[in-house]
């Protein structure tokens, strides 16, 4: 017989493994190292080949390890880490390394840490401070392991979410306003980043990667497009074509997944509060509703806002029976998954990261990931577009270290377009692709240097 829901009982842990607590294991490197807590050390040749598997695929991010390695540009950094542990990170992490730098990383979300890859780091010597399916109890304590360390204080943060920023600030003032800059590639955090210097509170300078060209119209777009039905497939098995689909938010994000589904048959609508987008979406033939309008007959719900709420309990309970709910966007916030944590409702764990949460009279939606980032949990997302957006953190925490006193003042900046520009280069060679150049007079007629940037800053690409 199921069981209503309780809070005793919900674990919260979407993990497949051993649900001993690797903060109750004693584990060491096979060097002996031992500043790290991950699932399992000994899993980390397995790791280490999805590492060598993720290289292949970004050549952006090995050129600038390769090119700048000579020149030590983060020597003496100490760059505290908060991301999604994966094999694409993993590849940034070593590439840091590789850079002088000194690291210590903790994840961002509690479903997406690759445990084999996080082993590998550890075997590497690298603290690493993460597993899938932490609590948020350790989620917390993780980030506070990698601030705290002895005979070590952080200089640089590279979050995304602004959850490590948020505990400096918020626990080590002190420390937080001794940090050289803030490296942030999330809607979430670039969201929290802009508030605190809004109200004064932003005490060092922060770079906003996430609205660089190279993060938004490469991972946010077309990372999302190919990983969202990936992602999809590998929980539900479900078939596309046919289907009623309600991508709520037309950014990026929501322009890619929505490109996916309409590409697969389905029939794909979108909700939005910016007219702007709302007209991108008429002209792409994409419908443009309220979410109470379809909320009825719609067999999936994707989130891609940022925003927190987008979908209620009252929104859930008027979804047909076997509806599909997912998010898209980086914060656990769109869908108020807490509702649904009432004894007047069972949850039903299918697989890993996938739940039904079923109704007094039999009705049940599938639920994935628990409202978390449904492709960084559910399934991989394309390394080579990944290494365009590690690329662009590399270069963002290399700018901000070295930056001369004063060129950064307390506040939220973009990636100057030339950084965008060479990262865009490093990725070219891969496809054979040839840049014209400008002549003497083309260059003098259009008033730029032949070497770029090639465009003002408020261009949108």
């Amino acid at each position: 017989m199921r069981q209503p829901f309780k809070t005793s009982s919900y674990t919260g842990s979407s993990s497949d493994e051993d649900e001993t607590s690797p903060k109750e294991k004693d584990q060491k490197s096979s060097k002996g190292f031992k500043d790290f807590c991950v699932r399992n050390i000994d899993h980390h040749a397995f790791g280490r080949r999805e590492i060598e598997i993720a290289e292949q695929e970004m050549p952006g991010l090995m050129a600038l390890r390769k090119r700048a390695q000579g020149d030590s540009p983060l020597k003496s950094a100490k760059i505290v880490g908060c991301t999604h542990i994966t094999a694409q990170t993993a590849v940034l992490l070593e590439t840091l390394v590789a850079l002088g730098a000194s690291v210590r990383w903790a994840a961002c979300n509690i479903y997406s840490t690759q445990n084999e890859v996080a082993a590998a780091l550890a075997e590497s010597e690298i603290p690493i401070f993460a597993w899938k399916g932490e609590s948020e109890e350790d989620f917390w304590w993780c980030i506070e392991k990698c601030v705290t360390a002895d005979n070590w204080q952080p200089n640089m943060i590279l979050d995304d979410g602004g959850d490590a920023t948020h505990l400096m600030l918020n626990k080590f003032p002190t420390m937080f306003s001794m940090v050289h800059g803030i490296v942030e590639e999330s809607v979430t955090g670039v969201h929290r980043l802009y508030q605190l210097s809004k109200t004064g509170k932003l005490n060092v300078p922060a770079m906003n990667v996430n609205d660089s060209v190279t993060k938004t119209k490469f991972d946010n777009l077309y990372c999302c497009r190919e990983s969202v039905l990936d992602a999809l497939k590998r929980t539900t098995d479900v078939m596309f074509g046919g289907k009623q689909v309600l991508v709520i938010g037309y950014g990026e994000v929501g322009k890619g997944c929505a490109a996916a589904l309409k590409g697969m048959g389905a029939i794909t609508m979108v909700s939005e509060i910016d007219p702007i987008c709302a007209l991108q979406a008429c002209m792409d033939g994409i419908r443009v509703v309220k979410l109470s309008e379809v909320i009825r007959q719609v067999d999936i719900v994707i989130t891609a806002t940022g925003n927190k709420n987008v979908v209620t309990r009252e929104h859930m309970d008027k979804m047909k029976n076997g509806c599909i709910l997912c998010n898209m966007g980086h914060s656990n916030t769109e869908i108020d998954v807490n509702s649904l944590k009432t004894p007047d409702l069972t949850w039903e764990r299918v697989r890993s990261q996938v739940d039904h949460i079923i109704w007094p009279d039999s009705k049940r939606i599938i639920l994935l990931a628990e409202g978390r980032l449904v492709n960084l949990s559910c399934s991989s997302v394309p390394s080579f577009v990944v290494s365009i957006t590690s690329a662009t953190q590399a270069l963002a925490l290399i700018e901000l270290y070295n930056a001369p006193a004063g060129r950064y003042k307390h506040d939220v900046y973009l990636l100057p377009k030339k950084m965008d520009e060479y990262v865009a280069s490093l990725h070219l060679p891969s496809f054979d692709a040839h840049l014209t150049e400008l002549t003497d007079e083309q260059a003098k007629y259009l008033g730029l240097n032949k070497a770029g940037p090639f465009k003002p800053n408020y261009y949108r690409y």
